[in-house]
């Protein structure tokens, strides 16, 4: 409510009271702030104010939206509006603009509670928003609370209008009148809200623009000047070293040479690490170098390294024109004017900096562009410049001085650039260097540090300048009311995409879709879903779950097809294309870990050759995010982008707008575009309405790359991404099955007929022809020790981890062994004839052997994956005996080559023989190899986790050898097998004791007598695995707690 000076005009009788017995009140008022006047005084007050024109007032006025307002006719007095409820004026003033407060006594009882409303208008009463602003604010004891808000105000006005209006009247028109304005209130809120009318009138517009600009673009994206393009570092010296970096750095735990690491692994760029101030690493192979670049995390350590590998390493690197990167590391001393030894260069350090930007004239910049100024203080006080006075000399980056913290020394003085990251073009001592003043924590440096890569190693460790992207918008048609699509906000969606279209070609919104929760939002919300369908031709299309359900929870393959047919129809009945071949899983379930049925139920519905997860191998890294090929569906790798289901709203970011800012400008996000040359965003549908930041995000970040990189944007449908991404790593085809145990997530979104429980806890590797099947009957007397179901092809081994069963995917592999239940009851068990009862409910030890495990290439990485921490056992024997038997066998069974060839002219069969026989060749050598082989294990195992068994100790001894067994797995409880193995003279064997005048042996196949093997391959093979065994007992004493074997020395006596 106001005061004003202004005419105002009354209906009814109308009573003039005295200015000047006014103007006393009000100064009584401000002298004593908390006094209140007594009950029948505010009532003679209300009767002396013209109470009787209270009724025309508010049916002239209030019902208009307009003030109501008594008092003078003339305006030369100054009018006030009072009800019933007490409106004690606190200033008199004549200037209309001014702001009247007013104390509103709360109760006649004197409590001390008082209410005050505060206003601003031109006249007296409730008045309209245009000419008008009211708060209302409450306190306890005369004193506001400091809090005000729109629905205060409303309470404020609606009392006096209550009390205005029941007085002087009945009950019953007083209940009535409450019960109309309920109603209608109840009637208008109901209408509004469902239609969006109401969201709209009380939300603000608060869709943030983008704000990047560049000189380079203009506001469509488009160069204003033709910039020169990236210069090509590619010479023939590359063809003289491999592309790997070798990383010194202080510690294996120091901050900067992890976070080198890390750039060097989400670029692929192979590297090796090793500390400081140690002997150097090999740095040749016969005439090429092993390394394209070296690289230092503090250059003191290059510097100061001792004169002999300074020497060493300097030759190298002038002999294969390799490279060096070096980064001043922080101090406490501060330098000024230092020089640094044996240079003509002079630092400054613990600096605070602002204002970066990059010498357009540098040679050793291609993915960064140079333009640009990267405004605001850089991060770090600990900033060092170069000082130079040599022409070899040549600054990459500049910065300026942080006039804020040095306030005295920018006085009248113009700020030169300083020098922060340096290139050495090697005319001094002819090595090339780029030397860098601070750390990776600033994000143009990331940038600049890969150019130095790829300049200093003649292009050897280029990146490709062509990134494509591709924006996945989930959830089309999900979600709840008021966060789902308005009219508005598809055609911002169509117009924004236009606008990225002008800037990476090709690019279209792909949109997937859940057709059950069409038209489930408010009326306004269903429209947006109806204009999203009738420009349906403006996006790509894909396909979700018909409910949006996750598929791992379907363990039937034609209720899971039934769903999806669902989809399908809605796609069909809407003109959605459904020919994208491209689908992603709610919440990417069944993806990764794979979930058999949904691959097969994609094929057979949506012939889906595409997916994509942001799950593999794990979400976190995201650099170490991969793809592969399962079931011929190709599976990439899911990037995200900072945005969230709930992430609707700018000013509700987690961290603000800076935060999203952050990660646009040099940040998250833009790296990932940078470091991935093929992206593929997972948004929400609810990014893309409320304040849209998902089109803030895309439009600002796009530009931001085109103001700072010469990267080529581009997009595609995700077929042809899945093409591309694939011919650039095709290493990355085959799977690697993870334990979806070790990831909470993963956890989460796999099948729940699965059991982590009945993994294997060891496993037997082999090699073949070493006592493997005579170690499996051992363990499978043990009634704690359990194994897998028979295979129907490989018998006892599932032979999963090595061949194509691994492409079968893990659901066939845990499909080998017993759940729970079936443990429990000692079921589906090969050893029923187990000396040693199981108690039902007790745990089993699963276990698995497959002989071929042991030399395969692929086997430890994937074994590790799946089971790390699993204990691995092996079986050796004389490598030479280890061949002749399984030539030997392979004759047994009838091998072709085995029975045409003798075994001198297989182990000498050369590599242009014909193909079969040169495998028979590798499958007799190849697995005696046993350093190598174990080397492989131990990569990937500790030492604590692999068993080495002396083969002839199992054959001669088998009782010792499975206690020593037993104690490594810490079985329990012990088995003494004394009272369960017997020799059995005819077989020349251990077999099982079934009572005391009978034993069950392996079959005929296993202990068969073959002829000696003649004297001629005895010597070759001894000669041959001469290396081999000497590298075995190396590798024995570095275990340590192993003994030699005896066939080992004699292999070794008689070689010599």
């Amino acid at each position: 409510m106001t005061i004003s000076s202004g005419e105002t005009t009354a209906r009814g009788a109308t009573t003039n009271i005295h200015h000047a017995t006014n103007r006393n009140k009000y100064e009584k008022l401000i002298n004593k702030p908390q006094m209140q006047l007594p009950m029948q005084d505010a009532y003679a007050e209300t009767e002396a104010n013209g109470s009787a024109s209270a009724d025309g007032n508010f049916n002239k006025h209030f019902g208009n939206g307009h003030a109501i307002a008594t008092g003078t006719g003339t305006g030369t007095g100054t009018g006030t509006t009072t009800d019933r409820t007490l409106l004690l004026p606190l200033e008199d003033t004549s200037d209309a603009a001014s702001i009247v407060t007013y104390k509103l006594k709360s109760n006649a009882n004197g409590n001390g509670h008082s209410n005050s409303c505060t206003s601003s208008s031109t006249s007296i009463g409730i008045a309209n928003s245009s000419s008008s602003s009211s708060n209302c604010h409450q306190g306890a004891g005369g004193a506001g609370s400091g809090s005000s808000s729109y629905s205060m105000g409303c309470i404020c006005h609606c009392c006096n209008l209550i009390a205005r209006r029941c007085f002087g009247f009945n009950v019953r028109r007083c209940v009535l009148a409450l019960f109309a304005i309920t109603m209608v209130s109840i009637f208008y809120y109901t209408h509004y809200f469902d239609t969006g009318v109401f969201n709209g009138l009380i939300q603000r517009d608060t869709h943030p623009a983008p704000i990047i600009n560049c000189r380079m673009n203009n506001a469509a994206g488009k160069h204003v000047r033709e910039a020169s393009p990236a210069p090509d570092h590619r010479s023939e010296a590359r063809l003289r070293i491999d592309p790997k970096v070798l990383v010194f750095v202080e510690t294996t735990y120091s901050g900067l040479g992890r976070d080198i690491a890390e750039l060097l692994v989400y670029n692929r760029i192979k590297y090796k690490i090793e500390v400081a101030g140690k002997s150097l690493p090999v740095l040749t192979n016969l005439d090429k170098g092993r390394y394209g670049v070296i690289v230092f995390e503090n250059l003191d350590k290059y510097l100061n390294m001792d004169k002999w590998n300074r020497e060493l390493l300097d030759k190298y690197c002038r002999e294969y024109a390799v490279g060096i990167v070096g980064f001043l590391s922080p101090s406490e001393e501060t330098l000024v004017g230092a020089q640094l030894r044996d240079f003509p260069l002079f630092v400054n350090t613990n600096l605070r900096l602002r204002d970066a930007s990059l010498n357009p004239g540098s040679s050793v910049l291609r993915l960064t562009r140079a333009g640009e100024t990267a405004w605001g203080a850089l991060p770090g006080d600990d900033w060092a410049v170069f000082q130079h006075n040599h022409s070899t000399y040549e600054p990459v980056e500049w910065a300026q001085r942080n006039t804020n913290e040095y306030p005295v020394d920018s006085v009248g003085q113009v700020q030169l650039p300083l020098t922060t990251v340096l290139q050495d073009r090697g005319h001094l001592d002819g090595i090339q260097r780029v030397l860098f003043g601070s750390s990776l924590r600033f994000w143009l440096h990331r940038l600049v540090f890969l150019d130095s890569l790829s300049y200093l190693s003649h292009g050897q460790l280029s990146l490709n300048l062509e990134r494509m992207i591709l924006v996945d918008i989930d959830d089309i048609f999900v979600g709840e009311k008021g966060t789902r699509l308005r009219p508005d906000d598809v055609r911002a969606l169509v117009a924004t995409q236009k606008n990225i279209a002008a800037m990476v070609p090709g690019f279209k919104f792909n949109l997937g879709f859940s057709g059950k929760y069409y038209h489930h939002g408010t009326r306004e919300e269903n429209l947006g879903d109806d204009f999203l369908l009738q420009n349906v031709q403006e996006f790509n299309w894909f396909s979700h779950m018909w409910k949006h359900q996750q598929p791992h929870l379907y363990d039937n393959l034609t209720l899971l097809m039934a769903e999806m047919h669902l989809n399908y129809a809605f796609a069909m009945d809407h003109n959605i294309p459904t020919n994208s071949g491209y689908s992603i899983s709610p919440h990417h379930s069944g993806v990764y870990p794979a979930h058999e049925l949904l691959y097969v139920a994609w094929k057979k519905v949506w012939n889906v050759k595409v997916t994509s997860t942001e799950e593999y191998p794990h979400l976190r890294p995201a650099r170490l995010r991969r793809g592969f090929i399962h079931r011929n569906i190709m599976v990439l790798p899911r990037q995200t982008c900072g945005l969230f289901t709930h992430t609707m709203y700018i000013d509700r970011y987690p961290g603000g707008r800076d935060k999203l800012d952050e990660s646009i400008q040099g940040g998250e996000l833009f790296q990932t575009i940078v470091y991935n040359p093929i992206n593929i965003f997972m948004t929400h549908m609810s990014n893309y309405g409320s304040d849209r930041l998902a089109l803030y995000t895309f439009q600002s970040v796009i530009k931001f790359l085109q103001c700072w990189t010469n990267l080529k944007l581009a997009s595609a449908p995700p077929i042809q991404l899945a093409e591309m991404y694939f011919q650039l790593h095709p290493e990355e085809v085959d799977p690697v099955w993870g334990n979806p145990c070790d990831d909470a997530r993963h956890k989460k979104i796999w099948s729940k007929t699965k059991n982590c429980d009945s993994l294997p806890k060891f496993l037997v590797i082999g090699p073949q022809k070493t006592g493997t099947t005579a170690l499996y009957t051992f363990l499978s007397m043990h009634g704690s020790i359990a194994s897998n179901i028979a295979s129907p092809d490989t018998f006892e081994e599932v032979q999963f981890f090595n061949g194509n069963n691994y492409y079968r995917g893990l659901d066939w592999y845990m499909d080998f062994f017993p759940s729970g239940e079936t443990m429990a009851m000692g079921m589906g068990m090969p050893n029923s004839s187990s000396p040693m009862p199981t108690q039902v409910g007790s745990p089993r030890y699963m276990f698995e052997k497959s002989a071929t495990y042991f030399d395969g290439e692929a086997v430890p990485k994937r074994t590790h994956a799946l089971l790390p921490h699993a204990k691995i056992v092996t079986i050796l024997i004389s490598p030479a005996k280890r061949a002749y038997s399984w030539y030997q066998h392979q004759r047994a069974h009838g091998d072709v080559i085995a029975n045409n060839y003798s075994f001198y002219q297989v182990i000498t069969a050369s590599d242009s023989a014909p193909r079969a026989l040169k495998d028979l060749r590798n499958r007799c050598l190849n697995p005696g190899k046993y350093a190598q082989h174990l080397e492989h294990w131990l990569a990937y195992y500790p030492a604590q986790q692999v068993h080495i068994i002396d083969g002839d100790q199992l054959r001669q001894n088998p009782i010792d050898v499975m206690n020593e067994l037993q104690r490594f797995l810490k079985v329990q409880p012990l088995l003494d097998y004394s009272n369960h193995l017997r020799y059995d003279v005819k077989k020349g064997f251990y077999c099982q004791a079934l009572n005391e005048k009978r034993n069950k042996c392996l079959g005929k196949s296993k202990g068969r007598q073959y002829p000696t093997m003649d004297e001629r391959s005895g010597k070759l093979l001894q000669r041959y695995y001469l290396n081999h065994n000497t590298a075995l007992v190396k590798l024995l004493k570095k275990l340590g707690s192993r003994p030699i074997p005896q066939w080992l020395k004699e292999d070794l006596s008689t070689g010599t």
